[in-house]
């Protein structure tokens, strides 16, 4: 914007993120493409007013993000928010790799009796290294910012970034072969 002559102050920038990264979010989530149906699950620490929080991220075997999803506490319950929220969008699984989080576990065995599913769980830690590689490029983006200072603005903000971070990868589907910015572009029109 600055090539443009117009001066832009970072406050500003933030509320666009804000208020423009949700909508954005749920337009993407309308044109992803379809993903894998083994998928790596784990989760991050972000700190929030000085508190860590916890970030759930999967991804399937390719590196494709499945979903996120950021929490106060690491418990049974927001894991279990979790993966619904997953499988809502995605459909079952057929294999999850965890680690080795007793959450997790139980969230899925629980998921699996609930609704007669056939998850399979893993605990193999090396085929758990793609999301915990892929947490890397989340982190890259956060560690220079000054910190989140409330618990909305930082989900909004981190919808932003694995909103890019998933257009980066290409999973926005698109007529035609586009650009990373221009994919973003579509996705805003």
């Amino acid at each position: 914007m600055e090539e443009r002559g117009v001066e832009v102050d970072h406050s500003t920038l933030n509320r666009w993120v804000v208020k423009y990264a949700p909508l954005l979010e749920k337009q993407f989530r309308v044109r992803k493409r379809t993903i894998g149906s083994s998928w790596r699950l784990d989760e991050t620490y972000m700190k929030v007013k000085g508190c860590w929080k916890y970030l759930y991220r999967a991804v399937d075997k390719a590196g494709a993000t499945v979903d996120f999803l950021l929490t106060a506490k690491r418990d049974r319950k927001a894991a279990l928010r979790f993966l619904r929220k997953a499988i809502g969008q995605h459909g079952k699984p057929e294999k999850i790799t965890i680690d080795k989080s007793g959450a997790n576990t139980a969230v899925i065995e629980s998921y699996n009796a609930e609704h007669e599913a056939d998850i399979e769980i893993r605990r193999i830690k090396y085929l758990n290294n793609i999301v915990e590689q892929d947490h890397r490029a989340v982190k890259r983006v956060t560690r220079p910012m000054l910190g989140f200072k409330s618990f909305r603005s930082a989900a909004a903000t981190l919808s932003g970034i694995e909103l890019m971070h998933m257009i980066r990868k290409d999973q926005l589907q698109t007529r035609g072969k586009l650009r990373p910015a221009q994919q973003f572009y579509a996705l805003a029109a």
